[in-house]
């Protein structure tokens, strides 16, 4: 795959960003550089050395923007509107296409202060780094669209945060995305009843990432589709972001900018990731509602450029397609030949993991019964396999029964022959960190990340 670039938001004429400079750090280590996404995107050559350059100095990549582009946006945060966001501590660096000829971005978490920064001082904790490399390997691995994390690269500043001990080492991220522009984007210029620059940007989405759309209508469809698609893999995959606001999601329905999240260590709807998230706006059970508001929102930003009939009606058949998506997540999941109508399998599945309160027991009952019957044995006969008795089971393994397997050759893999699935719990992840911040350790870092490819290798969802 070749290098190509793409700056195409940097060539258009839109005033959505800011020229900024990023910080100049007093150090720049390496500690994670993604091979498999560099690869689909043509840097995998750079040496080291340039890729810190490029990925810590932030020296422009050949032919691509001469300088990074702070994106403006506004949001609701936790349903309450703010004017005052955009990229306080990132940028888009960078523009350019994949080997599925996609417009990707390269954009950055923790590469210094921009004019949105709001006092901040634009760092990244390494923990929050290391935090989101883990996250995004693993919701990759169980089927999730999400961001990837390109690089991580501590840059040896002393950082101070309130909500872990301080001071604490500093990072900075560059993440692979399909997009950065997002639904607070449109809220922005909606809010400035900016309606040409809402035309063009609408038709900017349009010609490179919904090419299919003729007008804005069958844009805001297309959204709202993928919007359900996401949530869906969200919810078979256990997934809890932890803060779900406007300026958080993207056009193009990826799942980007993980702080607080976590994964389920067994089903409860009303989990929450976020220690600020007293009432449980954006708890595990809640997520697909929280992302229709949104689309409500986004909804209402396009009602300025076109009739609104079309996209009410979009917006009330979210809920249809996301039981649609979560359907055909779940059968993704269990590796089943998906049916007409799947929900009853999903309905029969989650009721059997309300029952279930072990750690670990979410991902445990989709491992044990990948491919469906034809691993009845292996489940039966692993350490959940007692739990899988009683009739709320029955009713799951009678719907079971009336599928077929989609890959059996799946099975064959050796890490399915093992006893436990590949989790990314909380006490997983404080214990590598607990190794790095104490030891420069980062042998299960390391570890993690070679068993959570493994694992995606395994599943290929």
């Amino acid at each position: 795959m070749d290098y190509r670039p793409a700056p195409r938001l940097a060539h258009s004429a839109l005033a959505l960003h800011d020229p900024v400079k990023a910080a100049d750090f007093p150090q720049t280590i390496l500690r994670y550089r993604n091979h498999r996404a560099a690869q689909s995107v043509g840097l995998e050559s750079l040496s080291d050395a340039k890729w810190i350059g490029h990925f810590g100095r932030f020296q422009p990549l050949p032919d691509n923007q001469p300088v990074s582009l702070a994106l403006r946006y506004h949001g609701h945060q936790f349903r309450q509107y703010n004017p005052d966001l955009g990229d306080g501590r990132g940028f888009l660096f960078a523009q350019l296409l994949d080997d599925q000829d996609r417009l990707l971005d390269l954009g950055t978490k923790g590469s210094g202060t921009t004019p949105w920064s709001r006092g901040g001082d634009g760092r990244l904790t390494l923990k929050g780094g290391v935090r989101e490399v883990l996250a995004t390997a693993m919701l990759e691995a169980l089927g999730v669209p999400t961001s990837k994390s390109f690089s991580l690269i501590e840059t040896g500043e002393q950082l101070v945060r309130g909500d872990e001990p301080s001071p604490t080492r500093s990072s900075v991220l560059v993440r692979l995305s399909h997009s950065h522009i997002r639904f607070g984007t449109f809220e922005r210029l909606a809010y400035r009843n900016e309606v040409e620059t809402m035309r063009d940007l609408v038709a900017f989405v349009r010609t490179n990432y919904y090419p299919e759309c003729k007008d804005t209508a069958a844009l805001f469809d297309a959204v709202v589709t993928r919007t359900a698609r996401l949530a869906a893999s969200w919810m078979a995959a256990g997934f809890v972001h932890g803060v779900l606001n406007t300026d958080n999601m993207n056009i193009t329905g990826e799942s980007f900018d993980y702080g607080p999240y976590r994964f389920l260590p067994y089903y409860d709807p009303h989990f929450t990731a976020a220690y600020f998230d007293h009432s449980g706006l954006y708890a595990y059970g809640r997520q697909p509602d929280a992302v229709l508001w949104n689309l409500g929102q986004l909804g209402r930003c396009l009602t300025l450029i076109t009739e609104p009939e079309p996209l009410i009606a979009s917006f009330n058949d979210f809920n249809a397609r996301y039981e649609h998506e979560l359907g055909l997540a779940t059968c993704r999941r269990l590796n089943l030949i998906p049916q007409a109508d799947n929900a009853s399998l999903a309905a029969a599945l989650y009721d059997f993991l309300a029952t279930q309160r072990r750690d670990g027991s979410f991902e445990g009952v989709f491992f044990d019964w990948f491919g469906g019957t034809i691993s009845e044995e292996r489940a039966l006969s692993g350490p959940r396999g007692a739990s899988y008795a009683g009739p709320v089971f029955d009713t799951f393994a009678g719907v079971l029964k009336t599928y077929a397997t989609a890959a059996p050759e799946k099975l064959d893999h050796p890490r399915l022959k093992r006893p436990d699935p590949e989790t990314l719990l909380i006490d997983e992840i404080e214990a590598i960190w607990a190794q790095i911040a104490l030891e420069d350790d980062w042998s299960l870092f390391d570890a993690k990340l070679n068993a959570i490819e493994d694992y995606r290798q395994a599943l290929a969802l």
